[in-house]
């Protein structure tokens, strides 16, 4: 108990001390650069926040409340100065099958218990783990989620309705249910994207062009559809004008059932792994931008204490968002305080434009939601892996990205991880042993074994395969420079070598052993056994320790 409370205070006592760095000298030229980038920001926040939300398969006010109080709380117990939280498209493509299996109920259930999971992430300090996931399993879970964001907007792009809890399940239901275009959504979804794809860059500034889609559709569906029932357009619906929703759509933990809490456990690591892994990445990526380092632990307690929070106001679960976070470091943020102040211009356009947000066609949501779905892909990395041809990422790649499409995040990760373990392991069974002879006439009968790779259980017969048909000699020297690391079982294997070898009278020499080779081979008593005065620093000391062999006088004539 005694040394918990230690370390609490230890933490307390750190992030005070990076709070009174990140605000020293603070004055109102730097908030005045918070609250630009706060305000652009919230901007750009918006129309994702309500994208996010409805296809989370909650609502466009469920996605806005989670943006608001993730940019409040996660927000000002962040672990660097400048993450953006809030709902984003992979947690939305997690969320939208769990919702269609468990009720909203369940999937907010989900999510409080996710908050849970990363506060236990961050006593174990989980967070370092993420830097071990290989890029290619990373790229193919981006790539993956946004396949299946892009899918589950499908409904919304063409004014159709489908069932299932997947996306690929929804596909197959269109055989059943129909599948009947309303052509005024399918306009509207093609305007929102024409309107992203071709907005000068130059006026991204003033207004993003996700938002600037949004306001003329809105406006064109004010125009063509007055009173909200001639087109039969699907549209984002009522904004509460208040943070507390209808006590229907907020989580009730005194109703919990425990046969649905068992059955959220799964679901709930899934969101908290994407959770530690989004938040993480986004703070190094960022990190890198504004030259500031991420406290992983904070952050993911910043991360649990939000997503404990987020479900009892009626938000679903959020993470740091990359997109977001790079709008506030470029806009100039300086402190934690723009994040805040994203969170406020949200709230005011709740209250004041919640009228003309309720008319938002969720049509052109899914063109905002699909160029988005687009740009999540790193197609620099994919390139890469199929220009240079580079089979082993090509393989993690594509089997994390199908996994991530077919199942979910947890399966996916666990998929792409094994396949880099698997695909580490069978490159580390190339072991090549090259065996020549000194240059001298009279040392022929010494043979030079050069192994070159790892030596472990799975490459160790592989040398003495190789050994087999050397023949009778008078010292065999083995030159290690080629081998990094050795393991117990290869030792063993060594010491066979060598006791078949001094049976036959046969010196054997080691020469050029790696660091951790050599004491590996200490610790194992192996030294011992060839005895110390076998080994040289390299080939040459080697074959000067070995006595001359005199060659035959010519006969006499």
């Amino acid at each position: 108990m005694t040394k918990r409370r230690k370390n609490e205070g230890i933490f307390i006592k750190q992030f005070i001390s990076d709070l009174k760095k990140e605000f020293h000298g603070y004055n109102p030229k730097k908030f005045t650069n918070d609250l630009m980038a706060g305000l652009t920001v919230a901007a750009v926040a918006l129309p994702l926040a309500l994208a996010f939300g409805v296809s989370s398969g909650a609502d466009a006010a469920s996605g806005l409340i989670t943006a608001i109080i993730a940019g409040i709380v996660i927000g000002l117990l962040s672990g660097a100065s400048y993450q953006i939280s809030g709902p984003t498209g992979a947690m939305a493509a997690i969320l939208v099958s769990l919702a269609a299996k468990y009720q909203l109920q369940g999937m907010l259930l989900a999510g409080f218990l996710s908050g849970v999971i990363l506060l236990i992430m961050a006593v174990c300090k989980v967070g370092k783990l993420v830097s071990y996931i290989p890029a290619p399993v990373i790229t193919g879970f981006t790539s993956g989620i946004a396949v299946i964001i892009a899918l589950g907007q499908i409904d919304n792009f063409f004014g159709t309705a489908s069932a299932g809890e997947n996306a690929i399940a929804k596909l197959i239901s269109y055989k059943d249910m129909g599948f009947s275009p309303n052509w005024y959504a399918v306009g509207f979804c093609l305007l929102s994207i024409m309107i992203i794809i071709l907005y000068p860059k130059k006026w991204q500034g003033v207004i993003p062009s996700s938002l600037a889609a949004i306001i003329v559709t809105v406006i064109l569906n004010f125009i063509l559809n007055p009173d909200a029932a001639l087109s039969g357009v699907a549209e984002v619906g009522a904004i509460p004008k208040k943070l507390i929703t209808d006590q229907s759509l907020l989580l009730n933990l005194s109703d919990l059932d425990l046969s649905n809490l068992t059955q959220l456990i799964m679901p709930a690591v899934s969101i908290a792994l994407l959770g530690m892994i989004e938040s993480l990445l986004c703070g190094a990526a960022a990190g890198k931008m504004k030259g500031e380092k991420l406290n992983s632990t904070r952050e993911l307690i910043a991360q649990g204490v939000g997503n404990m929070i987020i479900p009892l106001m009626g938000g679903v679960p959020a993470t740091a968002a990359i997109a977001r976070t790079s709008v506030v470091i470029k806009s100039g943020g300086q402190t934690r305080i723009a994040s805040v102040i994203h969170s406020i211009t949200l709230i005011l356009s709740m209250f004041l434009l919640g009228g003309v947000m309720s008319r938002i066609p969720l049509s052109a949501l899914a063109g905002v939601l699909i160029v988005t779905a687009v740009r999540m892909n790193n197609f620099g990395e994919i390139k890469h892996y199929f220009s240079k041809k580079l089979r082993h990422s090509q393989i993690q790649f594509l089997l994390t990205m199908a996994a991530t499409v077919i199942f979910d995040l947890t399966i996916a990760i666990a998929v792409g991880i094994v396949a880099a373990v698997v695909i580490f392991f069978l490159k580390s069974c190339r072991l090549h042993v090259r065996i020549s002879d000194p240059d001298a006439e009279e040392e022929k009968d010494i043979k030079i074994i050069t192994p070159t790779g790892s030596l472990f259980f799975g490459t160790q017969n592989r040398l003495t395969r190789a050994l087999e048909n050397i023949g009778e000699s008078r010292a065999v020297i083995f030159r290690m420079q080629g081998v990094p690391n050795i393991d117990d079982s290869a030792i063993e294997e060594l010491k066979t070598i060598v006791e078949t070898y001094k049976s036959q009278q046969t010196a054997v020499l080691f020469c050029g052993l790696h660091p951790e080779v050599q004491k590996t081979m200490q610790k194992a008593g192996f030294t011992e056994i060839v005895g110390e005065e076998q080994f040289f620093d390299n080939t040459e000391a080697a074959l000067a320790s070995l006595p001359k062999k005199q060659l035959a006088e010519p006969a006499a004539l």
